[in-house]
């Protein structure tokens, strides 16, 4: 796998390149392998929310990663979900539900070998390309954490600015229902977006945000969003079946 660890996703976000995601959250790896071949910059691997198992997430890495960079949505913020999915070869993760500093120093230090962290090493592919050649190209992986909550926007400063975080993703969905929950009058979603963007922009590391169409992507690209969602399979798939059942119903 020549493109392991090349360090092509995190160029481009040092670079300022807006990156377009597909997201994966079936647990088909011939979906993802056609996903890595739609154009898109990157793909997401939903093990968070997603159907994912350890074979078919290592089976999705496989087919993808050779043309695209694949990023993985781990499931918690915990060394082992943390390590265990960079195990697989992958350009980077993504950590959910962080709303603080401490909690996102914890999420860089499970994801960079010592003396940057206190990953462990190992996985197949790592060991199969030759351990020590993936441990020079592991600062290459990508960083990243989920802003979700509305803790997470009040502490957005302390967040970005922890060390070797790479990139920061507001998570659209979970965060509105955060800002739902206030009691009393409900804190504006676009508002808190904006506030996380500036908090990126402060520091000068990537914000993304959790797009639900490529129309959206597109509107938050211009809004000045580094990484955005172009499509998820779930939707993509359930969209194509209900416009054919009903263009089928209208003609009959």
């Amino acid at each position: 796998m020549s493109e392991l660890l090349s360090g092509r996703l995190k160029t481009r976000l040092i670079a300022g390149e807006t990156i377009g995601l597909i997201w994966l959250s079936l647990g088909h790896a011939p979906i993802a392998e056609i996903a890595a071949h739609s154009g898109a910059d990157a793909v997401v691997i939903d093990l968070q929310h997603g159907l994912w198992d350890r074979s078919t997430f290592e089976m999705a890495v496989g087919v993808s990663a050779r043309t695209v960079p694949v990023l993985a949505r781990v499931a918690e913020n915990s060394a082992l979900a943390i390590g265990s999915a960079l195990d697989t070869g992958i350009d980077g993760v993504l950590v959910p539900m962080v709303e603080t500093a401490e909690q996102a120093a914890a999420a860089v230090a499970a994801g960079r070998f010592p003396p940057h962290g206190h990953r462990s090493g190992g996985g197949v592919r790592p060991l199969s390309m030759g351990f020590d050649t993936y441990l020079q190209k592991a600062g290459s992986i990508a960083i990243g954490i989920m802003i979700e909550t509305t803790k997470g926007v009040d502490n957005a400063e302390a967040i970005a600015a922890t060390p070797g975080l790479d990139f920061i993703l507001i998570g659209s969905g979970d965060l509105s229902i955060s800002c739902a929950a206030i009691q009393g009058a409900a804190r504006d979603v676009n508002e808190a977006c904006r506030s996380v963007k500036a908090a990126c922009q402060q520091v000068g590391i990537a914000c993304g945000i959790f797009t639900p169409s490529s129309k959206k992507a597109a509107e938050r690209r211009d809004e000045g969003y580094q990484l955005v969602v172009l499509a998820n399979d779930l939707s993509a798939i359930k969209d194509v079946f209900a416009d054919a059942t009903k263009s089928f119903q209208e003609v009959s």
